[in-house]
């Protein structure tokens, strides 16, 4: 994957610590991701949005005047472009099901996620990629895997593609997979493409949610 310049994204965290931390990181560290504003409220974010327009939020679930979940589902519905990364510590199987239905891109926990996992999550969010950590990975299986099988006729795949499956539901990045299968990361995603063609979906939670319930993938 060709690497995307120039990222910009709004910090949303009541916390200022944290916004702080994950500020001084990047401008030091990190010169392709650009901080094009912060907010510690959910009404400063939507006023920031009204003068700029971000390529992704960093968004936390809690916020002292607004659900982030209603947050991110107003931003998917008045700000389509505009990608959602949720970085926070509540991980309840209730909370991803939730955000898993808004549509969001991605979802990292707080409580272990180092620098350079949240930028790996940034960059592949801004490539069209959807990054869930291993963690929360962990908790869709999870929660898909309850839900009954149908007997709906599913579509072949091949063995190849059988196995970026397996290991997308593992929860292993783009480049894990492409370093498992020997393979390039741009191939990988040209075969996920090729998956989520044959089954009429748009992303990898999708298709992690069909093979569980159609018994494609070990639970």
């Amino acid at each position: 994957m060709e690497d995307i310049k120039d990222i910009k994204i709004i910090i949303v965290d009541d916390h200022e610590l944290f916004r702080v931390g994950i500020r001084e990181t990047i401008k030091s560290t990190y010169p392709d991701i650009i901080i094009a504003g912060e907010a510690g409220t959910g009404a400063d974010f939507f006023a920031l949005l009204k003068t700029v327009t971000p390529d992704i939020v960093l968004l936390d679930i809690m916020l002292p005047d607004m659900n982030g979940i209603d947050i991110a589902r107003r931003v998917k519905t008045e700000y389509p472009n505009v990608k959602i990364l949720i970085v926070s510590s509540e991980n309840s199987s209730s909370t991803i099901e939730s955000i898993l239905e808004v549509g969001v891109e991605g979802f990292i926990s707080k409580l272990n996620s180092p620098p350079d996992i949240l930028v790996e999550a940034v960059r592949s969010v801004a490539q069209g990629l959807d990054y869930f950590g291993r963690d929360i990975a962990g908790m869709i299986s999870r929660i898909y895997v309850t839900q009954k099988k149908t007997t709906q006729v599913t579509p072949e795949f091949t063995e190849q593609e059988k196995q970026i499956i397996e290991y997308c539901h593992k929860g292993l990045s783009v480049k894990e997979v492409a370093d498992r299968l020997f393979l390039s990361p741009r191939t990988i995603d040209w075969h996920k493409g090729n998956i989520f063609r044959k089954l009429g979906i748009k992303n990898t939670i999708e298709m992690v949610r069909f093979a569980e319930k159609h018994g494609i993938i070990n639970s």
